[in-house]
């Protein structure tokens, strides 16, 4: 036994996998291993990518990337000379003239896809082509104009993969090789029946058999399309990106797919490039187009070099667009045919649980091909006994063995566990669309299972610990500080500390040092569009101009530096109508970095005109929420760009930081050596003052020196490298850029710590679910094997009929997985530590459970089978004897499954209600069972029971439930690893709630 379990675990080995992105050799390597042991290809790897797909797709994304990349070069190295006498025509449609544009789609397309300057010269540049497409730079698109602007110069939409309709999950379940041969043996039962038996007797075993594959087809496909719509639904949310546009003079968010050529879009970094365009103005604007031309150096975008391609990011600045081409007139329309091909990577658990069925697959085949060379056997050495021996074969004789062989398939079909992996999809994607309703996007599927097993949470503190709505509580100005957040306090301030010409440059320094806007809606009410530190400061701005009745003067600005999470400053210089029109630099900042101009914005000669105190309150349930994560085994890291001070007095508020915690700086992480992060590392519960690259060291070092599973939050488009490196990348869904969210595996949408609660918390479901469902199935597939195996070595014939076999595969399989998969989660799963990396899926609990259902139910079913006739005097009748060990087999697995709901604990009934799923799974299959004992005998080979005994095999099943209660008094040595952990995390003593 120890050489197999050996063995078994070596070969496992070859089904592990990362979390993310794993290498195509062990994706190939994992599916080597799985061989042609697998009933059904199209469906058990329906949610696994294909691979040859991808690398075609691959090929044919880096052909289009190096087309872009030398039309770049060409552009730039200035080798357009084409003949103005020789440039290609493109006719305006009559729609086009009609509807006041005087040029066609395709030429807008090609000047900016081919960055032909000489064309936009002739165009007289944005403003006479924005006069082309009939908008205002100012005013923008009018919104009785989308429609038609649509229709001219097309929608910004994408083609996408039809989708998969019932009848093709359909086909995909009935393309199950076992299936088809039952389904054959089915056709040869009903002609042999027939010609033997006549007609109608004659064919409904062989009926019987194509009526249940046609049921477990059906339900089959109908789960499968099920989950199809739920990953429709979460594709479709993914999808959902907004953009800054003005239309009708007003700035406001549209979604990226209502983007029409001529919509003035404003861009700030962090944002995608929604379609190809032209840059009308703004500052220190760069961008990058890697994801289009595979270039990783940054693009400068200014007057001088005004093309911007759809898909690319902004890295720096920000600016105002007009949108020229959309959908598939862009590079980026071509390029988008090739992302989605091949499927998205399998999770972890997937690769794991192909390696459990392809073993168990193994046993199985084994089983079937023992049964049916025993049942063989022993029908051959009869048959040698009888008059005509060897020589003289019958149609009878036929039958026999084609229900030999027809019952060795069907063991192969309970045997062969395909709804393992697939029971994975089905928990996963209930989880997502359950987080989704909790305002979390999971874009990963392996995130939401990855999550369950976090030993550790790198938080950012603003938007995420705390509101993300800052005031400004405090203000330092005229040489006194002063309280501003109460309407006495601000009264105060406005009338006696602000002389009128102080007023006037405190407001210049505020509204024009801000990389936020105030915009006037259409319901007249003003709003600030920016970030959540600089809206609080324009939102003083504009309480002192109420309040003094002096506002601020428009200046043209000559140079701008936008603010960015490196620098943390933003510096601006403009020409100052306080100062006479001379240039004036205003700088703001955090008030612990050296002051950061640069270029033409001085660094020095500053005088400090103000200091703001802005307060950011703290998230309510967010001190609960890290509570959960410390009884949960999970440390929370606080890592943000705050002063020390600050993070500190924040990180006790909520928990965070305890007394024998550590809160460092990042310049001081930075200069550490390996053996100083070594021994620092496991105490750090801050990191202030800290940069991008901070967050992405300590995440790399805690991933590789101490083995812990990291999710990392995240919003900037400078956190992405984190997000990327981290086994959950969580990014704010409010606050977060573009960039930042599609390096993340979850959008967190709310942007609220107590939501990454729920992602771990369903996490921890997901993995525990598909536990509780192997659990049950492998007690199954043992307890059918053996039954069938010894039953036909000593009486010749299988207790259970194919259709019987059929029915108990669909019990265990499809309808096993509906219930245990999708069961929520509850509170006592924070009460315990997170799975480790190495720990066993099949602990020794789940084999302790398995043994002792298997042993209580082959003890029972074989006493029923030896001795069941004169125990319950049935007076010699076989069928009816067969029947009730089918009925009894059947309650034994019903009340399994309610086993199987808690592994550990004995109230099996908590919570039993809670998911109606589960519920309704039960009770179907007891209708169905009564259905087919009592209506379909005809069919299934079964004949009516009394009531006595229909009772008998309801209490016998529900013996179950008091041998699961005693296994689980039974202790067990710690073999899932826990006790290894680096943390030293033990399971968390749970009280009585545990009983």
């Amino acid at each position: 036994m120890s050489y197999l379990r050996k063995k078994s675990m070596d070969f496992l080995k070859t089904f592990d996998m990362p979390p993310k992105n794993p290498s195509e050799d062990a994706q190939r390597r994992w599916r080597e291993a799985v061989g042609t042991l697998v009933k059904n290809r199209r469906r058990r790897f329906r949610m696994v990518p294909d691979l040859d797909k991808r690398s075609q797709a691959e090929t044919q994304r880096r052909n289009i990337q190096e087309k872009l990349r030398v039309a770049l070069y060409v552009q730039k190295a200035a080798l357009q000379f084409i003949d103005a006498a020789r440039r290609v025509e493109h006719p305006l449609s009559e729609l086009a003239r009609q509807s006041g544009f005087s040029i066609s789609a395709e030429e807008l397309a090609s000047l900016v896809r081919g960055h032909d300057t000489k064309s936009l010269r002739l165009h007289k540049g944005v403003e006479g082509l924005a006069r082309k497409v009939n908008v205002s730079l100012a005013d923008g698109v009018r919104s009785e104009d989308v429609g038609v602007r649509g229709e001219v110069y097309g929608a910004n939409h994408y083609p996408e993969k039809a989708a998969r309709t019932f009848w093709m999950y359909l086909w995909d379940a009935s393309q199950d090789t076992t299936l088809m041969l039952l389904a054959f043996c089915a056709v040869v039962s009903v002609v042999i029946g027939i010609a033997t038996e006549g007609w109608p007797g004659g064919m409904y075993d062989g009926l019987g058999i194509m009526l249940t594959i046609s049921l477990v087809v059906t339900i089959t496909a109908a789960s499968d399309y099920k989950q199809s719509l739920q990953f429709r639904d979460l594709d479709r949310e993914k999808k959902k990106i907004e953009i800054q546009v003005t239309r009708d003079g007003f700035r406001q968010k549209v979604s990226i797919y209502d983007i029409v050529v001529g919509d003035i879009v404003h861009l700030s970094i962090g944002d995608q490039v929604p379609a190809d365009g032209l840059f009308i103005d703004g500052y220190s604007f760069i961008v990058d187009e890697s994801s289009l031309s595979g270039e990783s150096e940054p693009v400068h975008v200014s007057a001088t070099n005004r093309f911007l391609l759809g898909g690319t990011k902004v890295q720096d600045g920000s600016a105002r667009m007009l949108v020229t081409a959309v959908g598939m007139r862009t590079e980026w329309g071509n390029l988008m045919e090739t992302l989605s091909q091949g499927g998205e990577d399998e999770t972890p658990l997937q690769v794991k649980l192909n390696g459990v069925a392809t073993i168990i697959g193994k046993i199985g085949l084994a089983f079937a091909v023992l049964t049916f060379t025993v049942l063989m056997a022993r029908f051959l050495i009869g048959k040698a006994a009888s008059p005509g021996g060897l020589v003289t074969w019958g149609m009878a004789d036929a039958l026999s063995v084609l229900n030999f062989f027809a019952v060795a398939v069907t063991i192969i079909v309970v045997a062969v566990p395909e709804g393992l992996p697939l029971a994975v999809t089905l928990s996963l994607a209930f989880a997502m669309k359950k987080l989704m309703q909790e305002r979390a996007l999971v874009r990963h599927l392996s995130a939401c299972e990855t999550m369950g097993s976090a030993s550790c949470i790198c938080t950012d503190k603003t938007g995420t610990l705390t509101t993300n709505h800052m005031v400004v509580e405090k203000v330092w100005a005229a040489g006194g500080a002063t309280t501003v957040s109460t309407a006495k306090g601000f009264e105060e301030f406005t009338s006696s500390a602000l002389s009128e010409g102080f007023a006037k440059l405190l407001l210049e320094g505020v509204f024009q040092c801000s990389g936020s806007e105030v915009v006037r809606g259409k319901d007249g009410k003003t709003s600030v569009m920016g970030t959540p530190t600089e809206s609080a400061i324009l939102e003083f701005g504009l309480g002192v101009e109420k309040n003094t009745c002096i506002e601020h003067t428009a200046a043209a600005k000559l140079k701008v530096e936008p603010f960015n999470s490196v620098k943390k400053t933003m510096a601006v210089v403009v020409a100052s109508p306080n100062a006479g029109g001379r240039p004036r630099a205003f700088l703001k900042g955090a008030s612990e970095v050296d002051v950061g101009g640069e270029n033409e914005v001085p660094n020095d000669g500053y005088t400090l005109i103000a200091v703001f105190g802005i307060k950011d309150p703290l998230r309510p349930g967010v001190r609960e929420a890290v509570r959960t994560c410390h009884v949960a085994g999970i440390n929370v890291r606080m890592v943000t760009g705050d002063n020390i001070s600050t993070a500190k007095a924040i990180a006790r508020e909520c928990g965070i930081l305890t007394a024998d915690g550590v809160a460092i700086e990042g310049p001081e992480f930075r200069q550490m050596s390996p053996d100083q992060m070594r021994a620092i590392i496991p105490k750090i519960q801050v990191m202030a003052r800290s940069l991008p690259l901070d967050k992405h060291t300590l995440v790399t070092n805690l991933r590789g020196m101490f083995n812990e599973v990291v999710a990392v939050t995240g919003d900037g488009t400078n956190d992405a490298p984190a997000l990327h490196e981290a086994d959950i990348g969580l990014a704010m869904g409010i606050a977060g850029t573009e960039v930042a969210k599609e390096n993340a595996d979850v959008i967190i949408m709310d942007d609220n710590f107590s939501t990454i609660i729920n992602v771990a918390k369903w996490g921890r479901s997901v993995y525990i679910n598909i536990q509780k469902f192997v659990q049950f199935q492998l007690t199954v597939n043992v307890v059918a094997l053996m039954v069938n195996f010894v039953s036909a070595s000593f009486t010749g014939s299988a207790p259970l009929t194919i259709v019987q076999l059929l029915w108990v595969n669909l019990i265990m399989d499809t309808l096993g997985a509906l219930a245990l998969a999708t069961e929520p989660p509850s509170d006592d799963m924070m009460r315990r530590p997170p799975v480790g990396r190495g720990d066993n899926f099949i602990t020794k609990v789940m084999w302790r459970n398995i043994a002792g259902q298997s042993i209580f139910q082959l003890v029972v079913l074989g006493v029923l089978l030896a001795r069941g006739d004169s125990l319950l005097q049935m007076n010699g009748d076989k069928e009816l004897l067969n029947t009730f060990v089918f009925n009894t087999f059947v309650f034994c697995q019903v009340f399994n499954e309610v086993n199987s709901r808690e592994m550990e604990k004995t109230n099996v009934f908590s919570g039993i209600f809670s998911s109606w799923v589960f519920s309704a799974v039960v009770g179907a299959t007891v209708g169905f069972q009564v259905i087919l004992v009592e209506l379909l005998g005809t069919f299934a080979g079964t004949v009516h029971l009394s009531g006595r005994l229909w009772l008998m095999s309801v209490l016998i099943g529900s013996v179950g439930l008091v041998i699961g209660a005693i296994l689980k008094c039974i202790p067990v040595g710690s073999g899932d690893g826990s006790s290894d952990r680096h943390d030293g995390y033990q399971p968390i003593p749970t009280g009585p709630s545990a009983v």
